[in-house]
């Protein structure tokens, strides 16, 4: 057997000697940044669980001052909310991420980037703010809180994320997929809306996945646009309760009853974010294979 010279040797060695470095350092790193999130947790759990029962799920609250009952009107609430800013936000962030990636490499696609990357970055209380002047006091036929305002305010945050994820991920489908679908007559449109949305639609829900968890624990556009309410409401023209806001209210009440009960609606509603963070991972499985 040859065996290689005595500074290749050395050069190896410190090669693997340094890959184990790194390796131990990536996960050193890794379990750092999973601490405050356990501590989070365990410390939501210790606090949420022992009153997480079905009442909770089930039942309105009770008078101020009174222990017991839950935040089904909360829940309910949060769902509405999350339906309609989906409705109104989803189909703007779609077709504008379809736009920017096939027909966007122009001035009007680079207004619309920058545009996309500075609303991501605006403040949720500005939004909420806008939405108050622009929706709530123009209602009919008075002004009035509503579920329709705050569900636009969510629908506009959620604009950015899913355009810019819809962009990226229809940019990776190779573009041979394109051609062979031209290539047998196939119209441009309908090879958008049929190969290339198809080979993309992991990341494309992980994106939308990925905004309704961003939205779902909003507190304060709800506070100029939905408002909050103790009672069960699913009409769109009056104001709504949400699980963020119920929380809000709750947290900074004088009843150790009511602290107990936001605990609960926290874990409530970080295990939700935690379900749909964990969807969107599922989600893109796979996508790594398409772009080869």
């Amino acid at each position: 057997m040859i065996r290689p010279p005595l500074h290749q040797a050395g050069l190896h060695l410190r090669r693997k000697i340094a890959n184990k470095l790194m390796w131990v350092f990536c996960i050193g790193a890794t379990l750092i940044a999973l601490v405050p999130l356990g501590m989070i947790m365990f410390y939501l759990l210790e606090k949420g669980l022992p009153n997480l029962t079905l009442n909770f799920f089930t039942q309105l609250p009770r008078p101020v001052g009174e222990t017991g009952g839950g935040m089904k009107h909360a829940i309910i609430g949060t769902l509405e909310l999350i339906g309609i800013a989906s409705a109104f936000g989803l189909p703007i962030g779609l077709l504008g991420g379809i736009y920017l990636a096939e027909f966007g490499n122009n001035k009007i696609g680079g207004v619309i980037r920058f545009t996309a990357d500075i609303l991501a970055s605006v403040p949720s209380i500005v939004i909420g703010m806008l939405v108050y002047t622009t929706v709530v006091l123009h209602s009919t036929p008075r002004p009035h809180f509503s579920a329709l305002a705050g569900g636009i305010a969510l629908g506009i945050m959620m604009i950015p994320t899913v355009t810019r994820t819809t962009e990226e991920m229809i940019r990776m489908v190779p573009m041979a997929l394109r051609e062979a679908a031209l290539s047998l007559g196939v119209s441009r449109v309908r090879t958008i809306f049929t190969v290339v949305i198809t080979a993309a639609r992991g990341g494309i829900i992980t994106g939308v996945l990925l905004a309704i968890a961003r939205i779902a624990g909003e507190t304060a556009p709800l506070l100029f646009t939905a408002f909050g309410s103790r009672y069960l409401s699913t009409d769109i023209n009056k104001p709504i309760a949400s699980l963020p806001k119920q929380i809000f209210d709750y947290a900074s009440g004088p009843y150790p009853s009511e602290h107990a009960q936001a605990w609960t609606g926290a874990l409530v509603l970080v295990s939700l974010i935690l379900i749909l963070s964990a969807a969107a991972r599922y989600a893109t499985r796979g996508n790594s294979r398409m772009v080869r």
